[in-house]
Parts: structure tokens; C-alpha cells; sequence
């Protein structure tokens, strides 16, 4: 999977290190020189920037001292704590980290062998669906010999302002980082998939039973590997406000740990229920720290056994890392992205999800009824002219993610157009039978519709029965144009796929076996009234939907006379004249048991109304219009 990263910029790593080290000379990289422009676009440095490699700013460098982890990082002079959030999220997982920093013993300098190293360093990162290998030099922008941007807290350590070099040159300047998202960082860094969790909506503070859920959840992710932050919203002069509790405003911080702490001490403690909800985190500045209960030195952890905090890593000390409970974090905390790494695998003892991958773009076509743009539902005349994508559930009940990504936008604010896209997208319950694109909403249901919003992704969970289901994507706004990525992941196969035809295709046959003349839809809601089957009483019902040798099969519903059978089918009928059939059958163990039928002419002059129609035992009736039970 990494080994087939693809160069960013056409750079190779190992192409251009063996070339400096045959040239006996040190990489200077012409994609992203040593010069303002690297920098930024609009707003320069506080002070005269040098660029500097690692050995003239300390006589000893090496990528990592003493390993990696996330007490590494600062921040610097850049507004991007979003990206060093996402950084120390990073170096709490080994196994992912060495992913971004790939062969990292062969990159690290060795001081027995100084002509083996070349000034060349690489990082990779997961960008719109694929890995980039990104090549970067070693010079580094310095104020009166400092580092002015990303930097460890040991002066001799280098690999978080190489990382945020190579991250910035995706982004073609430094500037460019000013203002992001930790969620997008981790998903650059990991492929995941991020969630954002408005927690003020989601009235986390106040609704003691979805805070236990929520709790949960995140535990659950921060077990699995998954990677959490959370910030505060702020007003344009509240950015990086220090509140009275010791948090800060429009700041993000970096979720370290999710824990229930055991109350008690010694032996008691391990026959003790009770337990604390708490979550740790860190401050990228590297300090300012809650000052409030379980904060470093509260008195609160005098309830928590020596064992029990040594376990926790308690440290008394303004290093930026914090606890806090789970319920004040609910309550001082608006937003929280929580990054979930799923797993795909086939040989694991985790649940392990089907995962679908789609690429599409919102494009415009001088046909106009070939346009992709259609903008959302708000816009009925042209919302049917998005994309469309088809996936269906098999199980009876299946919970789906749902992950929209749009492109990066960062890299065009220099020319003022670093804007995200308003995106979202609408999940419908279609016919069992659909193969062909939706072109109006008659007896399709709109189960569920995303936010629409200017973030980099929109992301849904939803559990939905078994069905078939049309997915649409689309801008807020018809006729904006861009490109999308779209993940879909189930429990099992749900052979999502993109509607692209309108209609049947026209074959060379079709003069001598007929084309359709008429597309028919049908929906049947429920049936009522249905004599008892079983021996205990009752029945097991399920309906056909039969036309031109074709049919829809619903769900079973269980042990009832009174079924909701909510199903639809769609068919394109060569033969208009021809009736369709709606039979309703018991299942059974041994052998089904007819229970009625209703044929149906389905003419052009029936009504679109809903009706209901007489079931009969006659198998060859025909019946167009009677009233009395079924649907």
C-alpha cells in the first residue's frame, strides 16, 4: 500500500538522495526553494527570515531523540495549532507515524557516516484517496537562529518541522497552514475518516444519556486507534483567548487518552463500581493548561489510588497536557472531530467493514440535461442532476458510513480562492429494482440528508433496513463546479455503484424483441385485514410485484395480519397493455401459502394517488379498482 506512493511533483527519493550523495552535495529542492515565496503570500514573518539546515542551527541533529511523542511539539509563530493538534495525535501511534515518516532509521542522521547523508528527507501523506511520497530539503526558516514555525522542545530535534515542511509545500506556502482543521491533518495523515461533532447541538452538556453515549463512543474509537480532537468556537477577536478556567478560545487541542478511572485506593479500589469518566488532552503551545477539577494538581486525585494515577502518567507540570472530566469537556468544548481508522481487513478479530470508493465531480456540459451540477434539493428542477450512486442492504438492519470528501482547497489562497466548497448529500429508498438514474421523486423516500456545509468532509451514520438505496452528492448551490470523494462503508457487500444511463439502451435487437414504451412505478405501503395462517394464530407475510416476467420481492414481516410492506419497484414495460400482479404470500417453513392477489392495468389514466384495493384468492382475476383492504 505505502510501497506504491506515488511522487509527489514526479520527485523520487531515492533517485535524487543517490544522485546528491554521488555529487557529493547537499538537496536543494526547486519545487519549494529557500525563498519568500515558499513562505508566504500576503503576510510575511515577524523579522529577517534565514533559512538554515539543522547542523547550523545545532551542533548534534537528529530526527527524533529519544523517540517520538507528543510533549515533541510547539507550535511556533504560525496560526496553525490545528496542524501541530494533529501532529501530537500522531505520535501517540507508532504504527502510524511510521507510515508519514517511512524508513525513518535510514533517514535519521548518523554521525559515523556523515557522507551518507545528503540534506533529503520524505514524508507521506494520504491526499484525496491516494499516498504522495513528498520530497523535501533540510533548510528550514529561522529568526535570530530559531526556528520560527513547528519545532520540538529539544533544539536538536527536527522531525515535526521537516513534517510541517513537506506539509506546506502540498499547500505551496507556509501562509497556507494559517486556519485548518486537526480532522482533515489526521486524515492527510492516516487515510481515516473523520466525524465532526458539534457538541453544543448535540446538547451533550445537558443530556446526561447522550454524554454516556457519546463517552462510549470515543472510548471505543480512542481504543481502536482512532485519533480525537476538540476545540472552542470563538469570535474573529476571541482567536486564542485565554478563558478564566486556563482553555483557550479558537484553539485546537489534541485528545490524548479517554479513561475510566477507578475511585479508591489499594485493594478496595478493585472492589470498588465506582468509577470517573475522564479525557486527556494537550495544548500545542506546550503549555497553559484547565485549571480546573482533575487538573494536574486538583484535589480530586486524592480519590484515585498511587496505582492508579501512575497508570494515568500524572504529571505535575505546565507541559500542556491536561485532564479533565468527561462532563465539564462537555461543557467547556463546542466541537470535537473524532477520526476513526476503519478496518477493512479479511484477517482480523475486529469487526471489520466493506469498504466502496468513488471519485466524481460536480461538472456542467453544454447539454444541459447531461449537467452534474444540479446544486441541492432546495433546487428541485435541477437537483436530479447530480451524481447518483446505488448500494444496497442486504441484512435486515445494516448501520452505513457515509464519508463525502471534497479536494483540498488550501493550496489556492494565495490566488483568494482557498475556499470549501457547500457540500452535502440526501440518501433515498428506492425500488428493489432500479438499474436506471432518478429523474423525479414520486414513491422514492428520502431517508436521510447530511449537513450542508463548507467543511473539507461530511460525514453520516445511519442505520438503515434492508433495501436498495440511491446516494446524491451535491453543492448547496447549483452550477458550482468541483471534485469529490466518496466513501461508503458496510457490514457487508453492497455493490455500490454510479448510476450513469438515463434509460435502457437501445440494441441491435430491440426492433425485433421491443424497447419500453412506458415506465411504470409502484409503491405498496401495507395490507390489512389478512386471515390468519399459522397454527399459533397469525401470519408471516411478504408481497411480489410481478410485470413482463419480472419481479420485486419485499421483506418478510413476522407474526403479523396487519404488514407494513413499504416496498417499490420500478419497471420499463415493452408491453403497456399487459397488467401487472401484486401477490401477497405467507412464508412458510415447508411451503408458502398464496393469500391474494390484486392485478393491476396501470394505465396512463390512473390516478397517482394512493388506493386501496381488494385482495382476491382468484388467481387469474383481473381487477382495476375496488375498495376494501391491502394498499
Amino acid at each position: 500500500m505505502f510501497s506504491s506512493a506515488v511522487p509527489y511533483k514526479n520527485q523520487r527519493y531515492s533517485d535524487l538522495r543517490k544522485e546528491c550523495k554521488e555529487d557529493k552535495k547537499l538537496f536543494e529542492d526547486p519545487e519549494f526553494p529557500a525563498t519568500n515565496k515558499s513562505l508566504f503570500y500576503r503576510k510575511p514573518p515577524p523579522g529577517l527570515v534565514e533559512w538554515k539546515r539543522p547542523k547550523e542551527i545545532c551542533d548534534d541533529p537528529h530526527l527524533f531523540v529519544d523517540g517520538i511523542s507528543s510533549h515533541d511539539l510547539n507550535q511556533g509563530s504560525l496560526g496553525n495549532c490545528w496542524f501541530v493538534a494533529a501532529c501530537s495525535c500522531l505520535a501517540l501511534k507508532p504504527d502510524l507515524w511510521q507510515k508519514v515518516i517511512p524508513d525513518w532509521k535510514d533517514q535519521e542522521w548518523d554521525p559515523k557516516h556523515p557522507e551518507n547523508y545528503a540534506g533529503i528527507f520524505h514524508f507521506r501523506f494520504w491526499i484525496f484517496g491516494e499516498w504522495l511520497d513528498v520530497v523535501v530539503d533540510d533548510r528550514l526558516p529561522t529568526i535570530n537562529g530559531e526556528l520560527i514555525y513547528c519545532h520540538s522542545k529539544l533544539n536538536n530535534e527536527f522531525w515535526s518541522a521537516l513534517l510541517e515542511k513537506a506539509y506546506a509545500k502540498l499547500s505551496a506556502c507556509y501562509e497556507s497552514l494559517e486556519g485548518g482543521n486537526t480532522g482533515d491533518a489526521v486524515v492527510d495523515f492516516t487515510g481515516a475518516v473523520n466525524e465532526s461533532i458539534d457538541l453544543v447541538e448535540g446538547k451533550y452538556a445537558t443530556d446526561l444519556s447522550e454524554q454516556l453515549k457519546l463517552f462510549e463512543d470515543l472510548l471505543k474509537v480512542y481504543e481502536r486507534g482512532g485519533l480525537i480532537s476538540c476545540s472552542i468556537k470563538a469570535s474573529p477577536e476571541e482567536i486564542e483567548a485565554r478563558m478564566p478556567c486556563g482553555l483557550v478560545k479558537g484553539h485546537a487541542y489534541s485528545v490524548t487518552a479517554v479513561r475510566k478511572a477507578r475511585l479508591g485506593h489499594g485493594l478496595m479500589a478493585f472492589f470498588r463500581s465506582e468509577k470517573v469518566f475522564l479525557i486527556r488532552m494537550r495544548n500545542p503551545w506546550g503549555k497553559t493548561e484547565w485549571n480546573g477539577p482533575w487538573s494536574d494538581s486538583s484535589e480530586e486525585w486524592q480519590k484515585v489510588g498511587s496505582m492508579e494515577r501512575e497508570a494515568m502518567e500524572i504529571t505535575v507540570q505546565d507541559d500542556g497536557e491536561f485532564w479533565m472530566a468527561f462532563d465539564d469537556w462537555c461543557k467547556f468544548f463546542t466541537d470535537a472531530d473524532v477520526c476513526r481508522l476503519i478496518n477493512t481487513s479479511l484477517l482480523s478479530i475486529e469487526k471489520t467493514w466493506h469498504e466502496v470508493v468513488h471519485h466524481g465531480s460536480w461538472t456542467k456540459n453544454a447539454e444541459p440535461f447531461l449537467n452534474r451540477c444540479g446544486g441541492c434539493m432546495n433546487h428541485r428542477q435541477t437537483f436530479l442532476q447530480n451524481p447518483q450512486y446505488l448500494f444496497d442492504v442486504t441484512k435486515e438492519m445494516d448501520e452505513v458510513l457515509i464519508s463525502l470528501q471534497q479536494r483540498d482547497m488550501k493550496i489556492h489562497r494565495s490566488v483568494g480562492q482557498g475556499e470549501n466548497l457547500t457540500m452535502g448529500f440526501v440518501i433515498f429508498e428506492v425500488e428493489r429494482n432500479r438499474k436506471y438514474r432518478m429523474h423525479d421523486i414520486v414513491t422514492q423516500q428520502n431517508v436521510a440528508t447530511s449537513l450542508y456545509i463548507n467543511a473539507r468532509t461530511v460525514f453520516m451514520r445511519k442505520v438503515l433496513p434492508k433495501g436498495r438505496y440511491v446516494i446524491i452528492p451535491s453543492t448547496f448551490m447549483p452550477q458550482v463546479l468541483g471534485d469529490f470523494m466518496m466513501r461508503i462503508y458496510t457490514d457487508v457487500d453492497s455493490d455500490c455503484r454510479e448510476l450513469i444511463l438515463d434509460k435502457p439502451k437501445v440494441k441491435c435487437w430491440s426492433s425485433f424483441m421491443g424497447y419500453p414504451q412506458v415506465v411504470t412505478q409502484i409503491y405498496i405501503h401495507s395490507a390489512e385485514g389478512l386471515q390468519n395462517q399459522d397454527s399459533s394464530g397469525g401470519a408471516d407475510p411478504y408481497v411480489i410485484i410481478s410485470c413482463e416476467g419480472s419481479t420485486v420481492r419485499s421483506n418478510i414481516q413476522s407474526d403479523t395480519l396487519e404488514p407494513q410492506f413499504d416496498t417499490r419497484a420500478i419497471f420499463y414495460r415493452k408491453k403497456p397493455r399487459k397488467p401487472l400482479t401484486v401477490q401477497v404470500w405467507n412464508s412458510n417453513a415447508v411451503q408458502d401459502q398464496f393469500m391474494g392477489q390484486v392485478v393491476l392495468a396501470a394505465s396512463l389514466k390512473d390516478s397517482p394517488n394512493p388506493q386501496k384495493l381488494q385482495l382476491r384468492k382468484e388467481a387469474r382475476r383481473w381487477l382495476t379498482k375496488c375498495p376494501g383492504p391491502s394498499a
